[in-house]
């Protein structure tokens, strides 16, 4: 816990480091500045035989899914699991900030093994390493309604993300892929084209919600960790949405206010599907959906809305 300590007083004592960052292309994919200036290191990353990656685009269930993952590997131990904040736990692979803010693989270059890494890199960006190791991955996916609904509030209080600007002009930017880490459109696609080519276990946010805890036994067997019951139901409890969000080592509230500013949001909002009902207009609707058939033509990947 002093770590944890140490690393959030860090952030303090760096604050005047941090602002809203613009988007820079790195291989066609747009990511902050700090990062596509720091990106040699990540796409460098040498991964090993027994790191498990968790992959998803921005606010589509990454949170849930690291706290199930850590609960599973510390077989239901409340107080392993509350060791640390999320974000101390599992280390974000791409995250960077100008130095001296120690980035996501300097945090995890001398982790021990075997490391559990966070990402929201496209596959394209995935460091080869990974790919080269047979590494385990899962990936988790969020309707893209719901999926754009949050990320929109999350932009809001996320001080080193662009600023996201009203409604309409969010709902078109991401449309465009014109939002840190692109297109969710490819994002979802490749991942989903490619999970048979790979170890990767492909959750639907909307199946968490429904059946969680057959979702936790799929994860516990993908990740080949042998539990009773009562512990899958334990984990079940203390992964749910109500739980979670008054767990502080769970909900960022430890992260400082000079980068998430919870007077415009909270880190875990509502955790809803078909949330989005209440923000798109008939019209919004209209639009977004001829877009979409439109770039999701063609797949066998679906989702439900509600």
């Amino acid at each position: 816990m002093t770590e944890t300590m140490d690393y959030d007083d860090f952030l303090h004592k760096y604050s005047h480091v941090f602002r809203r960052y613009p988007l820079k292309l790195v291989h066609g994919i747009p990511l902050m500045e700090p990062i596509a200036d720091q990106w040699d290191p990540i796409e460098n990353f040498q991964a090993r035989p027994d790191d498990l990656v968790i992959s998803t685009y921005p606010k589509a269930g990454t949170t849930w899914m690291q706290e199930i993952v850590d609960l599973i590997q510390t077989r239901g131990d409340l107080e392993k699991a509350k060791r640390a904040p999320i974000h101390v736990r599992i280390p974000f692979l791409e995250i960077c900030s100008p130095p001296p803010v120690p980035s996501g693989v300097d945090k995890l270059v001398n982790a021990p093994s075997p490391r559990v890494i966070k990402t929201h890199l496209p596959f394209q960006l995935i460091p080869k390493t990974f790919w080269e190791n047979n590494c385990k991955m899962i990936y988790v996916a969020r309707n893209a309604k719901d999926n754009l609904v949050s990320y929109y509030f999350f932009d809001q209080m996320n001080l080193t993300q662009p600023d996201p600007g009203s409604w309409e002009e969010y709902l078109k930017k991401f449309m465009e892929g014109k939002v840190p880490w692109g297109s969710w459109y490819d994002h979802v696609r490749r991942y989903w084209d490619e999970k048979d080519n790979h170890r990767i276990l492909y959750v639907f946010y909307e199946d968490m919600k429904k059946d969680l805890a057959r979702e936790v036994h799929r994860v516990k067997d993908f990740l080949e960790v042998d539990l009773p019951e009562d512990i899958v139901q334990k984990i079940v409890h203390e992964a749910s949405f109500e739980i979670m969000k008054d767990n502080p080592m769970a909900n960022y509230e430890t992260v400082p206010s000079v980068i998430f500013d919870k007077s415009k949001s909270i880190f875990m909002r509502k955790g809803k599907v078909g949330d989005w009902k209440n923000y798109f207009t008939v019209a919004q609707r209209e639009a977004f959906d001829a877009d979409y058939q439109q770039k999701m033509k063609g797949t066998s990947l679906h989702f439900r809305e509600e």
